[in-house]
């Protein structure tokens, strides 16, 4: 079965400026990287990657690579990406789930929380395996935090899904706290059973962006913005791909006004 989300039904209150420009921020380093023979693109991965043993100073890289310094390399290493499919993967998330949440916080703080999350992410990877030389690249540190982010601001948001079964392709709407609790527990029980030095997908990292979004979040939405806001459409409806250009899934969204729904109180 294959299951892609496809986009939410939360409103936009403005133009997603920040989203946008992460998105063309990474595409454009991955164009440099794929420019670069194998030897270079290595070399560019461990000069920006974030290489846990350097940045805790159990290792030295050569001085040819020492680019920038070894702490730079925890939001340098955000903007690197291994393949097309790692980019587009990483950029999906963010533009499904990064707008409704810079819609919640403003330019300014959004960007904050981004880089926040993924300096956090880095380091609870490089916390797991202090002495591990192999480089950390990739933004999904920095996306989990925005996914843990959108989970406290809109748990009951739908997000549309594609899933595909041998021959049935189907649309589904899918309450966010249901897509994101799994995503959040696929990637816990994948950390844990991962080896500590092991090459490949930094699940660790993903649990520490993703529990640094929740609560930072708390600390940078307005005051104005409330938290676990209301469903704005049915769950679980089940469409056809072409109902997609029809705006399946968004069902009656009210226009977005000039605010987000105000708060109450701590918990809106």
């Amino acid at each position: 079965m294959l299951a892609i989300p496809l986009y939410d039904d939360t409103p936009r209150l403005r133009v997603p400026v920040v989203t946008y420009g992460l998105i063309g921020a990474c595409a454009l380093v991955f164009l440099w990287q794929s420019g670069l023979s194998p030897e270079a693109g290595n070399a560019a991965a461990l000069s920006f990657g974030m290489v846990p043993a350097v940045l805790f100073g159990h290792a030295e890289l050569p001085r040819a690579l020492q680019i920038v310094p070894a702490w730079a390399t925890t939001i340098t290493c955000m903007f690197l990406h291994e393949s097309w499919l790692h980019l587009g993967g990483n950029m999906l998330y963010l533009w499904i789930f990064g707008k409704g949440v810079e819609s919640a916080l403003g330019a300014p703080r959004y960007i904050a929380l981004y880089l926040l999350c993924g300096v956090i992410a880095a380091l609870t990877q490089a916390s797991v395996s202090p002495a591990s030389t192999v480089p950390m690249i990739g933004a999904s540190g920095a996306i989990a935090g925005v996914l843990g982010a959108y989970l406290v601001l809109y748990p009951r948001s739908n997000v549309v899904v594609f899933i595909w079964v041998i021959i049935l392709v189907r649309l589904l709407t899918v309450p966010a706290v249901i897509l994101l609790g799994i995503w959040f527990l696929l990637q816990l029980l994948s950390a844990s059973a991962a080896a500590a030095d092991e090459a490949g997908v930094a699940f660790w990292a993903h649990v520490g962006g993703f529990i640094a979004g929740m609560a930072l979040v708390l600390v940078l939405r307005r005051r104005d913005v409330a938290m676990f806001q209301p469903r704005r459409t049915v769950s679980f409806q089940v469409g056809r791909p072409r109902d997609a250009r029809t705006g399946f899934g968004r069902g009656s969204v009210p226009r977005a006004g000039r605010t987000m729904p105000r708060s109450r109180g701590p918990w809106g």
